[in-house]
């Protein structure tokens, strides 16, 4: 199995020089934060609405200065409306668990570009995981945002621009994200036979229901994260990072070395252990609690 990465300069399609900041004039104040927030779960409650507290927090710290950026496992498709219902214009925001990270750009329709992609070859990891799991349904992602799919998904996790395809032509499509989605299994059931496969030379999290997020070896938010805060200029002990779910545990434990990292109040204890704060549920108003503690 093979991965690459891209860094895309602006309007280029060629690398940039290795560690150049891709957004022009970007950089964090001495005194301000970059706070990194997960969105469903954290940002978003399960049926979709967004705290009121949660919304005006967020616009406070941004209004101030503050570096307030989305760290999702969404694509790019579901992750730009989120930011438009908030008002949010962030220099830099991570989409798919850390594979694609896009800059703004102003000249751009949506306003922003991408600026690195993580891409492998999804192949190996697919037919170890259908050996086992024939009935499941299996979804890849490409650089461009299209989904191709075999099986059956929720309407709500396909976009305008998903092809439904079979196994083998799955197989040969490179790749920054690969869902499975096995409805006849519990998520714990689901995670003792993920666990079991011993997936190697990929990232994996297995989310609330039987859903599993690949994405290629070593990739995570918190390595996106990183890029970011180096790109910005920002330090450690001013970074904080607010999630609930196991694809949080990286980035969790990145902003908890010097920083905050803060699980929401109802995630697992093993996304608890990762950070080094908790704050209330999200149906709690928890985000907003936690946000509100900075000036």
């Amino acid at each position: 199995m093979t991965s690459q990465h891209v860094e895309v300069g602006a309007g280029s399609e060629s690398p940039t020089v290795a560690g150049a900041a891709p957004v022009e004039g970007a950089r964090l104040r001495d005194d301000a934060w970059l706070v990194a927030l997960d969105v469903d779960g954290t940002i978003m409650l399960e049926g979709g609405e967004i705290p009121s507290t949660s919304a005006a927090e967020i616009s406070r710290l941004h209004d101030a200065g503050h570096q307030v950026m989305i760290a999702t496992g969404r694509s790019v498709a579901f992750t730009l409306p989120v930011m438009e219902r908030l008002g949010l214009v962030s220099d830099y925001v991570v989409c798919s668990n850390g594979a694609i990270t896009l800059g703004r750009d102003d000249t751009s329709e949506t306003g922003y570009r991408e600026v690195y992609i993580e891409e492998f070859d999804p192949g190996e990891v697919l037919r170890t995981i259908n050996d086992r799991l024939a009935d499941a349904s299996y979804a890849v992602e490409d650089a461009a945002g299209q989904m191709f799919y075999k099986g059956t998904f929720p309407s709500v996790a396909l976009t305008d621009d998903s092809h439904s395809v079979t196994f083998d032509e799955l197989c040969g499509i490179s790749a920054t994200r690969v869902v499975v989605l096995s409805p006849s299994h519990s998520q714990e059931e689901f995670l003792g036979i993920v666990e079991s496969m011993g997936l190697h030379k990929v990232s994996y999290n297995v989310g609330w229901t039987a859903w599993l997020d690949i994405a290629p070896f070593g990739v995570t938010k918190a390595t996106a994260l990183e890029r970011v805060r180096l790109w910005l200029g920002g330090t450690p002990a001013r970074t904080m990072a607010v999630g609930d779910g196991r694809n949080d545990i990286d980035m969790l434990q990145w902003a908890s070395r010097g920083g905050r990292g803060v699980a929401m109040g109802q995630a697992p204890s093993d996304v608890i252990d990762a950070a080094n704060e908790v704050t209330g549920a999200d149906r709690d108003g928890g985000l907003g609690a936690v946000l509100a503690t900075l000036r």
